[in-house]
């Protein structure tokens, strides 16, 4: 299975614990290329249709429905979790995700 940053899955999450985002939903993979090209694991950000405007979260439009990028919920998943590929996200969300995940994890 090639998996490329930035495509979405259909990703079983259970079981899950405590606040964790949960079910089969679809997610962003934020690791890169060569990473999964390598690990049998993947980065992931959940999508969910809670569009509360946290900073942490990054607005999208996937599949003509309006939701937001748990960028919050950043998990690491084994690929056997990734049910299909169902897309790939547009530049502005890819800017957005990368914006957010620059002000969290290195400034």
């Amino acid at each position: 299975m090639v998996v490329r940053q930035y495509d979405v899955y259909i990703v079983g999450l259970d079981p899950t614990l405590g606040a964790d985002i949960d079910k089969t939903r679809p997610c962003v993979v934020v690791s890169p290329d060569e990473m999964n090209h390598h690990l049998r694991t993947v980065q992931i950000a959940p999508l969910t249709s809670n569009v509360t405007p946290y900073p942490w979260r990054v607005p999208v439009t996937f599949k003509r429905k309006q939701g937001m990028v748990a960028v919050d919920q950043l998990r690491t998943v084994d690929k056997a979790r990734l049910l299909h590929r169902a897309g790939h996200l547009v530049p502005p969300a890819v800017r957005g995700i990368k914006a957010v995940i620059r002000e969290m994890l290195v400034d």
